[in-house]
């Protein structure tokens, strides 16, 4: 069931052929501005996820706008938890939906802004009319495939089970630490049944049963982990894929560290250059350059947040792993004796190097320049994932 919003329509009733309609995306309602341009704009309130509303209030804004059953309908929304489901279904429908990232819309620098859904979607309408017109308004995310977004999911829930873990194994340390108690031990651990077998006995009952049941919950994490890594372990010794395999060759990067930056970047999207590979990691500059004032402001953490934390790990192996490397003699050329926290700093200058090191490897074949690649053996079958 959908609901509308009268709005007076303007004088100028020229025909137009196309439709413009942005989304408001909500848990329980979605708002759709939609107008062809000439004419106020018509707003709806349909129910979440309801398609078939969603194709009435086209239907009905098409005649409202006395346009053809047939004229070209452009939408937008942006990027969030709805994911690609929705442009895939409206692109099923003949409509032509472009998915935007949320944080390259322009706003109102006011330190006091109103904010509302009707201004949002007033607002994506506007823009998506000036980006049909050729204008840069917005940043526009490439779609991937169902393959490609599925493809993601196991190493992201590693990273929440490990999460998990470590929120469990703190937990515990901290209940334990109520009763002065500190083991030396790794909690859960092999030893850890024997080490609280011997310790319980200190702890009152109750938190003595909350701790078990914390255990309980640690012990099945680590057994979701094991499981999804011993899947991925198989599914690389089958040969499913090639590019972390390729990538895990060269020595300082392990099939961990392969296995996110292809499946978060290097598997599906495309560059055309190595701006575009800086930046879709966020990892390009940020210069201040205002009058008198040149400020550097540190990396723009603007693209995947996942493989540029990555690179950072992989950065710092690398200069312990590949010291005779140009990458590892350039950094250490250009930033030896800064101290440590500049170091901690300019890791993220040959992060960015790697970045684009790793691109030409797995792009065109181009081994970065004096660095090792592992033996023929598989580090996978050695047990080091």
């Amino acid at each position: 069931m959908s609901t509308t919003q009268a709005v007076p329509q303007a004088k100028n009733t020229a025909m137009q052929s196309e439709l413009y309609m942005s989304f408001e995306l909500g848990d329980k309602s979605w708002k759709l501005t939609v107008s062809d341009g000439q004419r106020g704009p018509s707003r709806y309130s349909v129910r979440a996820g309801d398609t078939e509303a969603v194709l009435d209030c086209v239907r009905r804004a098409k005649e409202r706008c006395r346009l053809s059953p047939q004229a070209a309908v452009h939408s937008c929304y942006e990027a969030g938890r709805d994911g690609w489901w929705l442009h895939r279904w409206l692109t099923q429908q003949g409509i032509d939906n472009v998915v935007v990232d949320a944080a390259s819309i322009e706003v109102n620098r006011r330190v006091r802004r109103p904010k509302t859904d009707r201004l949002d979607g007033d607002k994506l309408l506007t823009m998506l009319r000036r980006h049909h017109t050729g204008e840069h308004v917005w940043s526009v995310l490439r779609e991937p495939t169902p393959d490609q977004e599925d493809a993601r999911r196991a190493h992201r829930e590693l990273a929440r089970l490990t999460q998990e873990r470590v929120a469990h194994m703190n937990r515990i340390r901290s209940l334990l630490v109520l009763h002065n108690l500190r083991p030396q031990v790794v909690i859960g651990g092999r030893d850890w049944a024997n080490w609280w077998a011997n310790h319980r006995g200190l702890v009152p009952p109750m938190l003595c049963n909350e701790i078990e049941r914390e255990c309980i919950r640690l012990a099945l994490v680590k057994q979701q982990t094991r499981v999804l890594e011993s899947a991925r372990r198989d599914e690389l010794a089958e040969g499913k894929h090639p590019l972390v395999a390729q990538l895990a060759r060269l020595r300082a990067i392990g099939p961990k560290g392969a296995w996110v930056l292809v499946k978060e970047v290097f598997g599906w999207r495309r560059f055309a250059n190595r701006r575009e590979v800086a930046g879709c990691l966020g990892l390009t500059p940020t210069p201040y350059d205002s009058g008198d004032s040149q400020i550097e402001q540190g990396i723009r953490k603007a693209g995947n947040r996942r493989a540029r934390t990555m690179l950072v790990e992989l950065a710092w192996r690398w200069l312990r792993l590949q010291p005779n490397s140009v990458l590892t003699q350039w950094f250490n050329r250009r930033f030896t004796g800064n101290g440590k926290p500049m170091r901690r700093v300019s890791i993220v200058a040959l992060a960015r190097r790697l970045a684009i090191a790793l691109w030409r490897y797995l792009e065109h074949g181009a081994i970065p320049a004096g660095a090792l690649l592992r033996p023929a053996t598989p580090c996978w079958a050695r047990n080091t994932f």
